[in-house]
């Protein structure tokens, strides 16, 4: 079980097949290869050998592909970075990794001063883009041409992969330790829930520092297909990269789903490639996803449900119960079964199991599972138990081992001693013909403790009232759980690197000088 197996497998049984598509720049399988065998002797030079960190802040692209194979190919580990973090948050993780060489591209070399200024175990920075190398940088194409391959001296098992570090919403971010065992298993067991085969072209369109494409990307060179880059995600730009390279996977949040629906360029014709959309990193409000389901009929819609901690996949809602009617209807709100290989359990607050249909904690054990939080052995243990995973996500399992996902448990909003999810508020409102987007959160109340308080973000042209919605909650959903305001705003909501909504940074303005507190 190691990382670069699936690199291996691709190289010798299809090394005629096109492997990366980056504008007009394709390479086979057996290119491929070669190129990080080459650049992983450049990687040994430099001095990377087993368990060294090597960081990277890049947008998508095949040479960032190249970067992840060619480290493990040294027996390093990769850092992948955020990038919507600051300056002084990049330089956190590369000094919390102790990595030294940073690989950048042009998009990211103006920050790259103030990160120098911070991060004090940086020596080298390497540049991924064609043209001029800024001063100081050496040149990704320079390295593999002046380099021979080298042998694979690729960890394996519980060696370590990477940290990936995630988002930061407690302080800094926490460095999550991936071992390949857990690599591996994401790339073997989402090559078939994602059902990507050989011959298909999977779309790089959601960030490639995010473990969410990281999924995706895995499982795509497990089978030998094809990958397509696009640098970020613009809704423009992905219904282009749609319509220009024909891919037939490709993989989403939420939010990025109904951006494409929603811009001007969008036709049905132009996505007609698409075999399988998947979605995941963020839920999916009900309404987006029955929009989705009625205006794209003929692909399947697949869901994953993971976190970092897990390489990600833990549960997988598959094509077939993405229905409105029939008897395969009524799993919309799920997040699908426990994936391949991975064993889900719903625990109550001692760590034993509830019963079906109650809620609790998500615990979750496989292959996939993280060694430890990088240098933090507290927070290792507090989630880390036997092996398995405390995910801090609240759901039930029904009778046919389906999870529903109520909430995060930090997100649950506790009013007058009932718990309000503010998922479940979030779809009820998400099913309103005027809104386009929905978040609940709790705010101080001096008489229940926490109010309901939702963000509406409306539709084009709508028109609604916070009466109207709340009356409209009134019909779905229980008195208790009904916004008690509603707060009108037509900005977006802030979105994380990986696209989820920042729920405290729409809490804290609440919150401040009040004793919650909640990250």
């Amino acid at each position: 079980m190691k990382a670069t197996q699936p690199l291996h497998r691709s190289a010798t049984t299809t090394p005629n097949v096109i492997a990366t598509i980056m504008g007009d720049r394709k390479r086979t399988w057996g290119e491929v290869r070669n190129r990080v065998a080459r650049l992983a002797g450049a990687l040994q030079k430099m001095g990377v050998g087993k368990g060294d960190r090597v960081g990277i802040l890049a947008l998508n692209s095949d040479r960032y592909l190249e970067f992840y194979f060619a480290v493990w190919w040294t027996g390093g580990a990769v850092v992948p970075m955020n990038l919507r973090w600051s300056p002084a948050e990049n330089a956190y993780s590369l000094n919390d990794s102790n990595a030294k060489i940073l690989f950048t591209d042009r998009a990211f070399t103006p920050a790259i001063p103030a990160i120098q200024a911070e991060a004090k175990d940086l020596e080298t920075l390497v540049f991924l883009d064609d043209g001029d190398v800024p001063e100081g940088m050496l040149a990704y194409e320079d390295l593999i041409a002046s380099n021979e391959p080298v042998a694979d001296a690729s960890g394996s098992g519980d060696d370590m992969a990477g940290i990936f570090y995630t988002g930061g919403t407690t302080g800094f971010p926490k460095g999550v330790v991936l071992p390949h065992r857990a690599i591996w298993f994401n790339g073997m067991a989402c090559s078939k829930l994602f059902h990507i085969e050989a011959g298909d072209k999977y779309l790089h369109i959601a960030p490639m520092f995010h473990l969410a494409d990281g999924a995706g990307s895995l499982a795509t060179s497990m089978v030998g297909a094809t990958h397509v880059f696009e640098p970020m995600f613009t809704p423009a730009g992905a219904i282009a990269a749609c319509e220009n390279y024909k891919p037939t996977h490709a993989l989403m949040v939420p939010t990025m789903i109904g951006m494409v629906l929603a811009d001007p360029s969008f036709s049905v014709d132009k996505l007609s490639s698409i075999k399988t959309l998947i979605y995941g990193a963020s839920p999916m409000p009900e309404g987006l996803l029955i929009q989705t389901l009625k205006t794209l009929p003929s692909i399947g819609l697949v869901q994953g449900y993971g976190q970092t901690e897990l390489a990600p996949i833990a549960s997988v809602m598959p094509a077939a119960y993405h229905v409105l009617e029939g008897d395969k209807s009524g799993k919309l709100r799920s997040a699908g079964l426990p994936a391949y290989g991975v064993t889900i359990r719903i625990a109550d607050e001692d760590g034993n199991d509830v019963p079906r249909g109650e809620v609790g904690e998500i615990v979750v054990s496989g292959p996939g599972t993280m060694t430890e939080y990088w240098n933090r052995p507290e927070e290792t243990a507090a989630v880390l138990k036997d092996g398995e995973v405390y995910t801090g996500d609240g759901a039930y399992m029904d009778e046919d081992g389906f999870v529903f996902i109520v909430d995060r448990l930090k997100d649950m909003i506790i009013t007058g001693g009932e718990n309000v999810f503010s998922a479940e508020v979030e779809n009820t409102l998400s099913n309103h013909p005027a809104v386009a987007g929905a978040v609940v959160i709790g705010i101080p109340s001096e008489k229940w403790g926490e109010a309901v308080h939702a963000i509406v973000i409306k539709k084009e042209g709508a028109e609604v009232t916070d009466q109207a919605l709340m009356d409209f909650c009134k019909e779905h959903i229980a008195n208790y759980k009904i916004p008690r305001s509603v707060e009108f705003r037509t900005e977006p909501f802030p979105l994380s690197g990986a696209g989820k909504i920042m729920k405290k940074d729409l809490r804290e303005p609440y919150w401040k000088g009040h004793g919650r507190g909640v990250a």
